[in-house]
């Protein structure tokens, strides 16, 4: 499957070429209305979908199997294999889907997922969400469900695996909707590299009234990858995000997102922090809707960025849309290098310019980080954070060394 074929189809071309139901024509409307990406498509401007939209994939058959017990959530190819007990895992059918979205491969997921994975976080709980692939030069389409209790306070650690995935293109995201009077906190912590897949996480969450979701994303790697993100915040919800990017290489990896805030008394605060080396290109497009129906709401939104690296280059669009008078907002972003006097005063007390480097960086990735409040997932995000960079730095320093010998 060539994922170029499906640009500048009608509806009735792309039911032909995705083999779709009828019943899903209001997708496939919208995936045609949208089209598929460009570097016209507003989401995508940034981000160069033609090499992946021009590559061949193999595709996957949904053939699922007995979910085994374990004690964390396994999809392996984009089928589950196991669930801890008294969590309910299960495939099944989506009827809400968000016909607002302004992202063409969120229904283009949705029309290649003959049954979306629902999981339901019930009571008070943490629930470990490992992605692994494993075959090359393949397409993994497949759309999460994912829901809480009224009431409740649960926590999703997401990880992901790659290796043995060479060439492959992952396309998956999540519908969550996070009930009333609940919290719901999600940390992504996602080592990715070049040789193994590239990935578009398109997801779109609906914060009901007077609930609190949290999303906290770290991305680390060389590997090129996208998030598109849509929220709906109702009357009194809540909405934290937080975005740690450390890339390197020829990567192009970052978020595209839109905060909506639809009821009155709702709040965001959105934070961004990237660190850029070699060629990297950050990307930080981030809207915050304010509409007519929204009056008292909060919402600030700041973007630091870090470049390393002479040719790593930081897109920073920090974008607020405002339709009352009644609120408190804020946005902005800056993007520069290392504090030259701090390097300074560090040398000066005897400390290395490269280690005086490696600690103003772990410094800078640690403010962000020590936002999580339990010290089990701060810990462990700090240790994939700290090997991306050390594995990085050592590469580097290898090469200046050979260079000069």
């Amino acid at each position: 499957m060539r994922l170029i074929t499906l640009q500048h189809k009608s509806k009735e071309e792309l039911q032909l070429l995705l083999k779709a139901d009828s019943k899903k024509d209001s997708l496939l409307e919208r995936l045609s209305e949208l089209d598929m990406p460009s570097t016209k498509s507003e989401a995508y401007r940034y981000f160069d979908m033609q090499p992946l939209m021009d590559q061949e994939y193999k595709t996957t058959h949904f053939i699922p199997k007995g979910i085994k017990e374990h004690d964390k959530i396994e999809i392996v190819d984009g089928i589950v294999k196991t669930a801890p007990k008294g969590i309910r895992v299960y495939y099944g059918k989506y009827d809400d889907v968000d016909m607002t979205h302004f992202d063409p491969l969120y229904y283009l997921g949705h029309l290649l997922t003959p049954a979306v994975i629902i999981i339901e976080l019930d009571g008070d709980i943490e629930v470990e969400l490992l992605h692994r692939f494993t075959k090359p030069h393949t397409l993994f389409a497949y759309r999460l469900v994912i829901k809480n209790q009224i009431n409740r306070h649960a926590t999703l650690y997401e990880t992901f695996e790659g290796e043995g995935a060479e060439g492959s293109l992952v396309l998956y995201g999540y519908d969550m909707r996070i009930a009333k009077d609940s919290s719901l906190r999600v940390l992504k912590n996602q080592t990715a590299y070049a040789q193994h897949y590239a990935m578009i996480a398109s997801h779109k969450i609906s914060v009901e009234k007077q609930a609190n979701m949290v999303l906290k994303s770290f991305d680390f790697g060389d590997a090129s990858a996208l998030t598109l993100l849509k929220v709906d915040l109702d009357t009194s919800a809540h909405m934290e995000a937080g975005h740690l990017l450390y890339i390197t290489g020829q990567a192009k990896r970052g978020i595209v997102s839109q905060i909506i805030h639809k009821g009155e008394h709702t709040s965001s605060h959105q934070e961004s922090k990237n660190i850029l080396d070699e060629n990297a290109r950050g990307i930080f497009d981030a809207l915050i809707k304010v509409e007519h129906s929204a009056k008292y709401t909060k919402a600030h939104q700041n973007s630091k960025a870090i470049l390393l690296g002479e040719n790593a280059y930081m897109i920073a669009k920090p974008q607020l849309e405002i339709y009352i008078d009644e609120l408190e907002a804020s946005h902005g972003a800056t993007t520069g290098q290392l504090d030259k006097k701090q390097l300074f005063y560090l040398q000066s007390r005897g400390i290395s310019e490269i280690d005086a480097k490696k600690m103003l960086v772990i410094a800078f990735a640690n403010t962000l980080i020590e936002k999580i409040k339990d010290i089990r997932n701060q810990e462990r995000i700090k240790i994939s954070f700290e090997e991306a960079f050390y594995t990085q730095t050592e590469a580097k320093t290898k090469h200046l060394q050979k260079t000069i010998t």
